[in-house]
């Protein structure tokens, strides 16, 4: 029992008020869950998680043993080193057309910390944040830490794709920022361009700040091209921060290097923020980031497509499986894939799943959802033939 000052007991442990709504992350639960099975020698196959099934590049790796030989061990500027923003700098030239300087960009430990901070500095208590639904699990969470109240905005008849029409209809006096995702996770929807100018042109109207999460910028499938919201508008500072890293881009989720671009006001708190939290990101993950980041683009346009391929052959073997009815991504690598034809909830469907046919997949209620369950496709060819094969007797015994 956690204790309140209030009912001070000298035996609990008194715990802030602001943790006691936040949840656990039903996706990295369900992987421990996993891993500890196959630890104990259960034939596990994982649809689990959420980065690639292969090793960084070695060009990555090359970088960081460099630097180790090299010494470089100490402290780093807490916004990151001069090379890696000016490597961020020019990707953002290249892929998205903006001209950025070092002072627009601030190098943290992971996309994931990205989002917290930006939450942190820009989010005042009982702040409107609206979030897409359904949504990655830290979204709401992160929100709340922040003092703010997450607003969900449901897209599972729009093709789990947040519009401008969808976000005015939630929008509330206290609205004061948008969180987009593009390619989703976890549905692997695809805003398109015109999506993205109509809901640039309500941000701006509004006066609202929009975060735009592109970590699967580069997994976009049957030939469709990213496009960030930050390229559609005119004093894009000004209303925009876009998050973005090299976690799933390059296999290098462990490392935990991400990085915001966005006004330099806004880059400049989130450093000082840093100052007095986690301090610098790695010295030497960001060495491994400089050489991700400068890379031959032909590397990750080779993972793009064998990712795409990935999805075909998952798409067509979950067809033929009873009661489980497959959304087809556009990007990201996992299958949103509803189970209320079941007669199971996501979570009982993920928990038996497991326990009986020893493979992991991620319940949809971590997300928001009541029918869906996330299957990542980031994995061998082999062991989704064998997953799939495994779910599909199994829902059979189901039906």
């Amino acid at each position: 029992m956690v204790r309140t000052r209030e009912s001070a007991n000298p035996s609990e442990l008194v715990i802030a008020q602001r943790l006691v709504p936040i949840a656990p992350s039903s996706t990295l639960a369900i992987t421990a869950k996993a891993k500890e099975l196959k630890a104990q020698g259960h034939p596990v196959i994982s649809l689990a998680a959420g980065e690639p099934d292969f090793p960084a590049p070695p060009a990555v790796s090359k970088a960081i043993q460099e630097a180790l030989k090299a010494g470089e061990t100490k402290y780093t500027p807490t916004s990151g080193l001069p090379e890696l923003k000016k490597a961020v700098a020019k990707k953002m030239k290249s892929d998205q057309g903006l001209e950025v300087e070092a002072t627009n960009v601030v190098i943290s430990c992971g996309a994931k910390h990205s989002l917290y901070n930006i939450l942190q500095v820009l989010i005042n208590p009982g702040d409107d944040v609206l979030v897409p639904k359904p949504y990655w699990v830290s979204y709401p969470e992160m929100v709340r830490l922040a003092g703010g109240n997450p607003v969900f905005v449901e897209t599972s008849q729009n093709g789990f794709r947040m519009t401008a029409d969808l976000i005015e209809k939630a929008l509330t006096p206290k609205s004061r920022v948008v969180l987009l995702n593009s390619p989703s996770n976890p549905t692997g929807a695809v805003l398109e361009r015109e999506q993205l100018d109509a809901i640039a042109n309500l941000v701006k109207r509004k006066n609202l700040f929009c975060i735009s999460d592109e970590i699967y910028e580069y997994y976009i499938f049957d030939g469709g091209k990213h496009i960030s919201i930050s390229e559609l508008m005119d004093g894009w500072q000004d209303f925009v921060a876009v998050v973005n890293g090299v976690s799933k881009s390059h296999s290098m989720t462990g490392l935990r290097i991400g990085y915001t671009v966005g006004h330099p006001k806004l880059i400049q708190k989130i450093g000082i923020l840093q100052d007095h939290s986690t301090s610098n990101p790695t010295s030497l993950s960001q060495r491994g980031a400089i050489a991700a980041l400068t890379m031959s683009p032909e590397h990750v346009q080779g993972l793009k497509g064998k990712f795409q391929k990935k999805r075909d052959f998952m798409m067509k073997l979950l067809e033929a499986i009873p009661g489980v009815e497959a959304f087809c991504p556009q990007g990201a690598f996992y299958v949103f894939a509803s189970v209320k034809n079941t007669g199971l909830s996501p979570a009982d469907f993920c928990k038996r799943l497991l326990e009986e046919a020893y493979v992991a997949a991620i319940p949809g209620e971590g997300f928001g959802s009541d029918d869906y369950i996330r299957l990542s496709f980031a994995t061998s060819v082999e062991d989704i033939e064998e997953a799939l094969a495994r779910m599909k007797t199994w829902c059979e015994k189901l039906s």
